[in-house]
């Protein structure tokens, strides 16, 4: 019975595995085919098999990990400190009123101040160097994050605080028994926001006098018209951000096992 009951398993596992890839292999398809069949200038949108072979390239000559490394360093160090400038100053903001009635207006002002908005002024302030790039990183990550967890802790059961405080729990058990396990997917959500904002700003940041990076790499390959580079560097940028987006969903996944499947 052992099995016939693992073929099942390793069936439905292949079914779901193709369905999940299939909208992507017919992504690469169209733009290997496209190309060839004059449907687009292979100028511009060359093949994706050239685009392979260019990231391969890359690769072994050692360039795409230099860039990689430096704009991995720059975008988890800004994200990083993000998310431990965010999270206690969300609780701290979404608990206390006081607090949310006298931070409310200045964070109304700076989070509808686009990050991208503000680069030349961290520019001027702060040089092109690394504490340029890696603070523009920190603003722009900290917004999601900051406003998902006040939002988490606003919308927190009232039924259940009430039930938390009449059993005289403290305040700092009360956050930890209650607050914050009721908070904890609606925070990463923000965090899962933030993680892709980080890469995102970072590129923008880093084509503007940067001498490493996949930003730097694609404005560089831009203006020397090697545009399989350039394609490689973007598809690089993709997979980068989908396997940290798949990091921070296992990671609440672990941290939220005590939630019960809705029927």
């Amino acid at each position: 019975m052992r099995a016939p009951r693992r073929v099942a398993v390793v069936g439905r596992w292949l079914r779901a595995g193709l369905l999940r890839s299939a909208a992507i292999l017919l992504l690469l398809a169209v733009w290997e085919t496209a190309p060839r069949a004059g449907l687009v200038d292979a100028t511009f949108l060359p093949p994706v098999s050239e685009v392979a072979r260019a990231w391969w390239d890359l690769l072994g000559d050692g360039q795409l990990g230099e860039h990689t490394r430096a704009s991995l360093t720059r975008s988890f160090g800004g994200f990083a400190i993000a998310v431990v400038i965010a999270v206690p100053l969300g609780l701290l903001i979404g608990w206390y009123r006081p607090v949310a009635a006298f931070l409310g207006p200045l964070l109304e002002l700076f989070r509808n101040t686009a990050a991208l908005a503000l680069l030349p002024v961290f520019v001027l302030l702060l040089g092109i160097g690394e504490t340029s790039k890696v603070s523009i990183v920190v603003y722009a990550c900290v917004w999601p994050i900051l406003l998902n967890t006040i939002s988490a802790v606003g919308n927190a059961d009232p039924t259940l605080v009430r039930l938390a405080r009449s059993m005289d729990l403290s305040t700092p058990r009360l956050f930890q028994k209650v607050i914050l396990p009721s908070a904890v997917p609606v925070i990463f959500t923000g965090i899962r926001l933030a993680g892709a904002v980080s890469i995102l700003v970072l590129v923008a940041a880093e084509m503007i006098g940067a001498k490493a990076g996949l930003g730097y790499l694609i404005n560089a390959s831009q203006f020397n018209f090697a545009i399989p580079q350039m394609y490689a560097g973007i598809v690089t940028i993709s997979a980068i951000g989908v396997a940290f987006n798949q990091v921070l969903v296992t990671i609440e996944r672990r941290l939220s096992l005590w939630r019960v499947p809705a029927a």
